[in-house]
């Protein structure tokens, strides 16, 4: 009956939204920015289309709308943590020397050396110590383009070997929030924005990772001009949830190794359209003490009519005194958070202001299941 509940608010709630386009179709929304807190803007919203009311629209049936709006997923809410090795090696930075030399940048990722894939950073010391100075053929990949360089190792007294001057990466971990899982083809989305480097800023691609269940320790309270943090622990004790296949812009996807149950919504929710999300009351789920998930009232304060894939779709302010006093608002680690309304599952937080750690960034749904379709 609460599972029927739940559908019927959320269709209810799509056929409000359909009919008050009808209402204020041609009518501009105008700029929806976000500069009293010092960020950057969202953009330029649009009018409204004007919208036929008809039978078929109102419970769902649109050829406009995601083909997975009412599909019934899983809300996540639970602290995770993620390791994920590099498809390559990444350049964070060089000092002077063959790299800089020959022309290597931070941000450049490392694909080969002499025809052999970097699965590592060793694979790539390896090489450099056999060719003993002589030219190494590196493919790289710099802004999506491959291009191939040649590099000449150079001995350093000091070490005693042969150098490149590079500093490099090839993995990464930290602590986010499992946003949702799909019951129907087995797969996951988290984090709702890419995982990337701290030096350069590049999206990390990935050769192989996991997602692990993870435990909040201590919280680092948000402050204004300083983020806070959730800190948690995930590698001493690993219970692996499932795989990391991709890391983009939406956040990381990949396959759950069981099924799992959101605590308190066991049966999942339907997941809510982008064009039926509304400025109002919402909610939700994080875990910012242990392992426990809690629903958390927020407010959304403006709302991007994207018809294309884009990040940050939505900004909210968090109105829940429990999650206030705990955290002062939204801290890194709670990217991923799933953001329910109207019985639905509508979104993801993404991001904090800086300036005011009480509102924060969203992203639709729609474009993480997306990126989750075909990930099994």
């Amino acid at each position: 009956m609460k599972d029927m509940n739940r559908r019927l608010r959320c269709l209810l709630a799509a056929a409000v939204v359909a009919v008050t386009a009808v209402l204020s179709a041609g009518l501009p929304l105008g700029a929806l920015n976000a500069s009293a807190t010092q960020d950057e803007a969202l953009g330029t919203g649009s009018a409204r289309p004007a919208i036929s009311v008809d039978l078929p629209r109102l419970f769902g049936i649109n050829q406009n709308a995601p083909s997975h709006a009412g599909q019934v997923i899983v809300p996540g809410g639970a602290a995770v943590g993620v390791a994920i090795a590099t498809q390559g090696v990444l350049v964070v930075g060089l000092g002077e020397g063959a790299g800089m030399q020959a022309g290597l940048r931070a941000g450049d990722l490392l694909l080969s050396v002499n025809g052999i894939p970097l699965s590592d950073a060793a694979v790539l010391t390896d090489a450099v110590t056999a060719a003993e100075g002589q030219p190494l053929s590196l493919t790289i990949d710099r802004d999506g383009r491959e291009r191939t360089v040649m590099v000449t190792p150079r001995f350093d007294q000091s070490a005693g070997s042969w150098r490149l001057g590079l500093w490099v990466r090839d993995s990464t971990a930290g602590v986010g929030t499992l946003t949702y899982y799909d019951p129907q083809n087995g797969a996951y989305g988290a984090l709702g924005h890419a995982i990337t480097d701290t030096d350069t800023g590049s999206i990390l691609p990935v050769r192989q990772g996991g997602l692990m269940q993870a435990e909040i320790v201590d919280v680092r309270r948000g402050q204004r001009g300083t983020p806070g943090e959730l800190r948690g622990s995930f590698l001493r004790e690993q219970v692996r949830l499932g795989t990391v296949k991709k890391n983009n812009v939406f956040g990381i996807f990949g396959a759950l190794d069981a099924p799992w149950q959101n605590p308190i919504y066991p049966d999942g929710l339907p997941v809510g359209g982008r064009g039926q999300v509304h400025p109002g009351p919402a909610s939700i789920l994080s875990t910012v003490s242990g392992t426990e998930i809690r629903e958390y009232a927020v407010e959304i304060t403006q709302v991007i009519r994207q018809s294309a894939p884009a990040p940050k779709s939505l900004v909210l302010r968090v109105t829940d005194d429990a999650l206030l006093s705990a955290t002062g608002g939204i801290v890194q680690g709670m990217s991923g958070s799933p953001i329910l309304q109207d019985g639905c599952v509508i979104g993801a937080v993404t991001h904090v202001f800086v300036s005011d750690p009480t509102q924060g960034y969203g992203v639709y749904i729609d474009w993480m299941l997306e990126e989750s379709g075909g990930i099994i």
